[in-house]
């Protein structure tokens, strides 16, 4: 019912930025959340950012003052700016979105999640 595709991933260098966007589709009434969550090698899934409805966000103690979440609501599309980036931020990341559709259901989404390498 609700499909989200993550792009802008890939590799990049120790203290780079990269951009991930996540556009979403399908049977979508409002958003009532939409955030990231990441998965290193061997390491459980966790969440790096948040963005609610009304617009407030929550970011990972790792990850706070380096990243920014942001949503165009036009477009359907949420992104994740990573500045500053570093070895340890590397993982497969993850679009997640909860939405209410247009039969008043609360239906929750993954992405198919996307590579961050930060390496030299």
């Amino acid at each position: 019912q609700v499909q989200l595709v993550e792009s802008g991933g890939g590799l990049v260098q120790p203290g780079g930025s990269l951009r991930l966007s996540c556009a979403a589709s399908g049977d979508i009434f409002s958003f009532n959340a939409m955030g990231w969550y990441r998965q290193a090698p061997g390491k459980l899934r966790e969440s790096v950012a948040f963005i609610i409805s009304g617009g407030s966000t929550n970011f990972a103690d790792s990850v706070r003052g380096r990243f920014t979440i942001s949503r165009d609501s036009a477009k359907n599309t949420m992104y994740l700016q990573m500045n500053s980036l570093k070895p340890e931020d590397t993982a497969v990341y993850y679009c997640y979105a909860q939405v209410r559709t247009t039969t008043n259901r609360n239906f929750g989404s993954w992405g198919q999640g996307t590579q961050v390498t930060v390496s030299s």
